[in-house]
């Protein structure tokens, strides 16, 4: 596995991904993962930081609505960084933040496995960042069918082909659990 982790990037965890009838599967259990490494990593000192998709092409996470609230609240001083584009660099101020906590590895958890979440880690990649992508931290939505050429396929699966699709450029433990933070206490 990649050396310790120097900051935790969480991506789109806002209410209406993981609550109501909207919620991506197993969103409860995601939502304690979540939690608990997210306080792991607090416990460390790492910086949390945490992407909010502002919802411009999807009215469900619309910015100002209650689904585009964050699920899981930033403590003081973490940054929530709002974006329009699915790579959280992108136009945003993401890159500067963790170089100016000197972060060369961080771990990325969230939702959308194949859409915010793999494009901000391809973004992680190419600016050199070391990136850790614990499997059982990311989520989607499952596909629905679209004809006989195009079956549906169960979001489990979604997610793990978006995790292969980065192949070898990333160290994907099976489980948060696996997640080793750096110290860095003042």
């Amino acid at each position: 596995m990649t050396g310790p982790v120097e900051a935790l990037l969480v991506v789109d965890v806002q209410r209406a991904l993981v609550e109501g009838d909207t919620a991506v599967p197993d969103a409860t259990d995601l939502l304690d993962r979540l939690r608990s490494l997210v306080e792991r990593a607090r416990g460390s000192g790492v910086p949390v930081l945490h992407l909010q998709d502002n919802g411009v092409d999807d009215d469900l996470i619309r910015r100002g609505t209650e689904g585009w609230e964050l699920a899981l609240a930033p403590a003081d001083g973490e940054p929530v960084i709002g974006k329009d584009a699915d790579d959280g660099f992108e136009g945003t101020v993401l890159d500067q933040l963790l170089r100016a906590h000197g972060v060369e590895t961080l771990a990325v958890v969230g939702i959308q496995s194949e859409m915010c979440v793999a494009a901000t880690v391809r973004g992680a990649i190419a600016r050199g960042f070391a990136v850790v992508l614990p499997r059982d931290g990311h989520a989607t939505f499952d596909i629905p069918a679209a004809g006989p050429s195009a079956p549906g396929v169960a979001a489990r699966l979604v997610s793990r082909v978006a995790e292969w699709s980065l192949g070898d450029s990333v160290d994907a433990p099976d489980t948060v659990e696996a997640v080793l933070f750096a110290e860095r206490h003042a």
